[in-house]
């Protein structure tokens, strides 16, 4: 009976953590600067998280650790509603291909200015490539219990989307009105460069309402590749393993799950307020996981990743916005 009051009081932490985070982010300041419920929940799970106190109450170390783990796979899971093939196909075969050019050179780069240049570790590597490349913070949490990452490498990572994303967001549109571009792809640029989905919708809404409902397309086709990039990273650790280690697969199943979803939300006529209570059950799942990788992160290990984190992640936001305007172009062309 104890074990299961320590269990319930520490989902009911990261619960309360969720809502305050939620109540937060649709306060007209946060929403004005565009700043998210998961990250509020993030920032204020580090706060609490390096607070003595709250780190000496073993009763909420279960629903915390389960929090960050089990409940963050079923958020992906849930993401599943938000997506739809019918959707995706709107943005036609250059759409297709310039996503899935910009996912897989943009995890490369990081890869190879990660590894390669910097000397940074792995794990941080594939979270920043995985948020640059895919959906920002959705695909580092998703991208975490397949590497088993640290959590405070997942906070980092995270705090780059929050950093780059938001320039991005800012910055791309303005780019775009001087590079000489059709107003017609702006929508697939601006898709298929950002890092967060919210981040698309206000990027596209400045230039107008059309151009928005193409870029979070696009964007939403990066995220239906997010399943895929990880049953792929899964085969990739197998294989880079040592003979002494024989590293097993981890099969993503919240990833396959992720997919059956979108599937059934694509051709199977679910009820609305079925498909809007799930989407907003996975926004306080998402936000609750948020907050225990934040509990879970201590300031002495963010002291310790010192400045290639922001390095890589810089170096990936060049080659998104300008690399990105490129590729978008050359594509646009060949296919259109």
């Amino acid at each position: 009976m104890q074990n299961l009051s320590f269990r319930l009081s520490g989902l009911f932490f990261t619960f309360m953590g969720a809502l305050i985070s939620i109540a937060a982010g649709n306060l007209p300041f946060f929403s004005q600067h565009h700043i998210t419920s998961l990250t509020l929940a993030i920032l204020l799970g580090i706060v609490l998280g390096n607070i003595s106190v709250v780190n000496q109450l073993e009763k909420i170390h279960w629903g915390v650790d389960f929090s960050k783990s089990q409940l963050l796979k079923l958020g992906v899971i849930l993401y599943g509603l938000k997506v739809t093939f019918s959707e995706i196909m709107q943005v036609g075969l250059s759409g297709i291909l310039i996503d899935l050019t910009m996912v897989i050179s943009t995890f490369s780069l990081a890869y190879l200015v990660g590894r390669k240049w910097l000397k940074e570790d792995l794990q941080t590597v594939i979270l920043i490539g995985a948020g640059s490349s895919i959906c920002g913070a959705a695909a580092i949490l998703a991208t975490e219990p397949v590497i088993k990452a640290q959590a405070h490498k997942v906070s980092i990572a995270v705090a780059t989307v929050v950093i780059f994303g938001t320039l991005s967001m800012f910055l791309e549109p303005i780019v775009f009105q001087y590079s000489g571009l059709p107003l017609s792809t702006v929508g697939t640029y601006l898709g298929s460069t950002i890092h967060e989905v919210a981040q698309v919708v206000v990027a596209g809404r400045s230039v107008n309402e059309h151009v928005s409902h193409i870029a979070v397309t696009e964007k939403m086709l990066r995220v239906m590749m997010l399943p895929f990039f990880l049953i792929a990273l899964s085969f990739t650790l197998k294989n880079q393993s040592t003979h002494q280690q024989n590293r097993k697969i981890t099969i993503p199943w919240f990833a396959i799950a992720f997919i059956l979803l979108t599937v059934i939300h694509s051709f199977v006529a679910l009820p609305k307020p079925i498909i809007q209570f799930g989407i907003d059950m996975d926004n306080v799942i998402l936000a609750m996981a948020m907050f225990a990788l934040g509990v879970r992160t201590h300031k002495s290990a963010l002291k310790t990743a010192g400045i290639k984190p922001i390095i890589l992640a810089s170096v990936l936001f060049i080659f998104l916005t300008s690399g990105g305007l490129l590729i978008n172009s050359l594509i646009s062309k060949i296919i259109n």
